[in-house]
């Protein structure tokens, strides 16, 4: 029987800091083989190419992107393949790493992983949920106040909460990112709104500098079958869809293990893509020909942020401030533009946009008018 490959899910909210994290264990690896999944929601692999740049060319590295944030969700026809390609250079591979995108959730690829074109080769190491501790702090996860309101704020507010509790409640670690500037009292704060939101949570973690000990993301052994020689049988949280198929193995039922841990349950029903249950999410990508000038795109970005439901931003630039590809990253009204020195200028600029109805004419029509270049 081969031995099983352990696959670590990482998920998160848009812009929590999963590509961040993802490039600082990759750097902490030791001499772990890798192979790494990348799920965009955009027509542009911007975090593959973060990724990427991380590993520098590593043979022992292989990733994989999957764009539009289709992964193992709905009609995707690559991640069966993608991971049977790995089984099949098992000798090269010690650990599987699939980051989903900001508004996916876990529970496809972990049904999936348990399905009988995957069980026998691959086994679910943990789940990771990144969580951005500011926002977290600052209630940019609670729900609206009035929960019938029609308002088109309520929506997103609403539509980000059920989303957000969502990867709390399938994780088994949390990882609290983006705390430097974080005191031990809100820290506190943070991790009992998590416990909160998500009391079967098995472990909540701090990522200084959004690094996480390579100890605590892999390895974690957390879904391996149990050791202990009398049988507790965990109840599945919600019964499989009508679509759904037998589990190839059984006993990964069996306490759910944990390595003889109490059971942590997981539903195992066939679930939608987040952003097919709430069609609200769009994702786009802009671009100019045009060089751009760095403070007047960042004037632009902040306007188009403030006038439309724009939760992402992230892309590359060609700057005429720079000869390097220059970087975006925006959370909300949240933005930093830096230059990668070690990337040649791209001939065009291209942003991708995740928001809730955001408008991809009124976007462009800002970016235009504000950075003085023409946004397509």
């Amino acid at each position: 029987m081969n031995q099983l490959i352990p696959v670590t899910i990482v998920t998160g909210f848009l812009g929590s800091g999963k590509t961040t994290l993802l490039s600082s264990l990759i750097k902490s690896r030791q001499s772990r083989r890798l192979a790494l999944l990348i799920n965009e929601f955009g027509e542009v692999s911007i975090d593959g190419a973060l990724i990427r740049a991380s590993a520098d060319g590593h043979e022992q590295i292989r990733i994989h992107d999957f764009p539009y944030g289709l992964i193992a969700y709905g009609d995707d026809e690559l991640f069966i393949p993608t991971m049977r390609a790995i089984a099949e250079r098992r000798a090269n591979v010690d650990h599987v790493l699939i980051e989903t995108s900001g508004l996916a959730l876990p529970t496809a690829i972990m049904e999936l992983l348990q399905g009988p074109e995957l069980a026998g080769d691959f086994i679910l190491d943990a789940t990771l949920a990144v969580v951005d501790t500011p926002l977290l702090l600052s209630d940019q996860f609670e729900r609206s106040a009035d929960a019938n309101s029609a308002d088109a704020n309520s929506a997103v507010a609403n539509s980000i909460s059920s989303l957000f509790d969502q990867q709390l409640e399938f994780a088994d670690v949390v990882v609290l990112n983006k705390i430097d500037a974080l005191d031990e009292a809100a820290l506190l704060l943070a991790e009992t709104r998590v416990r909160q939101r998500a009391p079967n949570v098995r472990f909540l973690e701090l990522a200084y500098n959004a690094r996480l000990d390579i100890r605590l993301a892999l390895g974690l052994r957390l879904h391996q079958p149990t050791l202990v020689a009398h049988q507790t049988y965990t109840p599945v949280a919600s019964m499989p869809g009508a679509e759904s198929s037998v589990l190839a193995s059984q006993n990964r039922l069996n306490g759910h293990a944990h390595s003889g841990m109490s059971a942590h349950t997981h539903g195992l029903a066939t679930h939608k893509h987040f952003h097919e249950q709430d069609p609200g999410w769009l994702s786009f990508t802009l671009r100019s020909s045009a060089p751009q000038q760095t403070e007047k795109l960042k004037a632009a970005l902040l306007a188009a942020a403030q006038q439309e439901p724009l939760l992402r931003i992230k892309g590359f630039i060609r700057s005429e401030d720079s000869a390097n590809t220059v970087l975006v990253q925006a959370v909300r009204s949240r933005l930093v533009i830096s230059a990668d020195a070690a990337k040649p200028a791209p001939h065009k600029s291209e942003l991708v946009f995740i928001g809730y109805h955001a408008s991809r004419a009124n976007i462009a029509a800002l970016l235009s008018e504000h950075s003085g270049t023409t946004w397509r």
